[in-house]
């Protein structure tokens, strides 16, 4: 038996994803769409939102469908980039009050992850809908995590609107270790862990990952029509330096490239498309520059801003999966010339969730034998994972 309250509102699959994505299926439908499925719990219900700027129907915002459907909207919840997602990677996002509505807008992200109970005394549900990449470090998952932890303490019920993940046809990367576990990895789980944020929030409380003693009433929202070997191209980009289906495919593997000198495109119209350096760079089949430049509300200082720097462009690639070709190679090139490659350390084994990929690539291990040391790992987590999948 699963150790979740839930309302399971469709059939378990126990299908495994592929590598293979195939064109969407035209009766897609998301959970928000599905409204004739979750009005009925919000009425006469004072609701707390976990939303921004991806929580849409069709044309209109969630919030508006609510408030136009008569539910109570007490509260916003605003996670990394804020409601409107208009905040840098990493800035501080303030509590204030949504000029279009007049909701209080509670940060989540800043000071406060997790919600003071006074903050929940005046709901009766809790209610989240995020567009996630599925990427561990990508930070949408661990605002959810925490605001389930707060709804068990509130003995509050903790509803999910499915929505899918545009990296959900693989399952591919390190496993995340206790002693690395941070804001950007809090699951013990493969980097791109082929979940759906209702599929994740099933495990977190199926694996009794929360920090509570209290249970938790969970209610997933599934899709209509959605297979995990499905291509979706998201309605609106999901944070500022996402803009587009190729930069999220490529998300998984450049995302390493944060704590070194190298540019991934920040400050650019193509972040996590290109890869480049001002004096060390792989050789790219055609030769290639850009020169990052200040993005205020995507990227205000940028490496290398306004400066011009060369390398690879990967804009006309899509990802089929997790590349560390990329990793390995440019890590050789600074090695070579005797140049720091990680500048932070620290922050690269929060982003791998083990120190071990890292200390691979000092030994100067090829791909192959890095990805040979996570493989155990990553079978014993397919197991796991089948039990917890909603979609085919």
């Amino acid at each position: 038996m699963f150790k979740w309250l839930v309302t399971l509102l469709m059939a378990t699959s126990l299908v495994a994803c592929s590598s293979h994505v195939s064109a969407p299926a035209d009766n897609l439908k998301v959970g928000a769409e599905r409204d004739g499925l979750f009005l009925p719990k919000l009425a006469g219900k004072r609701v707390g939102l976990i939303v921004n700027q991806t929580s849409v129907v069709g044309e209109q915002h969630l919030v508006d469908l609510l408030l136009e459907k008569g539910v109570t909207v007490q509260r916003i919840f605003a996670p990394e980039h804020g409601f409107r997602g208009d905040h840098d990677a990493g800035a501080k996002v303030d509590s204030s009050i949504d000029a279009k509505t007049g909701i209080p807008l509670y940060s989540i992200y800043g000071k406060t992850r997790k919600p003071e109970a006074e903050a929940l005394a005046d709901l009766d549900v809790i209610l989240f809908d995020i567009q996630d990449v599925g990427v561990r470090y990508y930070t949408y998952i661990s605002s959810m995590h925490y605001m389930m932890e707060a709804a068990a303490e509130a003995g509050l019920p903790f509803m999910v609107l499915d929505r899918p993940n545009p990296n959900g046809d693989y399952v591919d990367g390190p496993m995340l270790e206790p002693e690395f576990r941070s804001f950007v990895g809090m699951h013990e789980i493969p980097l791109v862990h082929g979940l759906t944020v209702g599929e994740l929030a099933h495990m977190i409380v199926g694996e009794g990952w929360l920090e509570t003693d209290k249970s938790l009433a969970l209610t997933v929202i599934p899709m209509q029509g959605y297979r995990h070997d499905m291509r979706y191209e998201l309605p609106v980009r999901p944070s500022p330096n996402l803009p587009n289906y190729v930069s999220i495919r490529h998300y998984p593997s450049l995302g390493f490239f944060e704590p070194t000198p190298v540019s991934i495109g920040r400050g650019t119209d193509f972040p996590f498309q290109v890869i480049g350096h001002d004096s060390l760079f792989v050789s790219a089949a055609e030769p290639f520059s850009f020169a990052p430049r200040s993005i205020p509300g995507a990227s205000t200082h940028p490496k290398f801003e306004n400066v011009t720097v060369q390398g690879m462009d990967l804009r006309g690639i899509e990802a089929k999966g997790l590349n560390l070709n990329y990793l390995v190679e440019w890590h050789h090139k600074f090695a070579e010339a005797g140049e720091t490659f990680f500048t932070s350390p620290s922050f690269m084994d929060k982003l791998a969730g083990t120190d071990k990929l890292r200390l691979a690539l000092a030994e100067g291990l090829s791909e192959a034998q890095i990805r040979a040391q996570w493989q155990t790992d990553l079978q014993q987590y397919m197991k796991m994972r089948q039990g917890y999948l909603l979609y085919p």
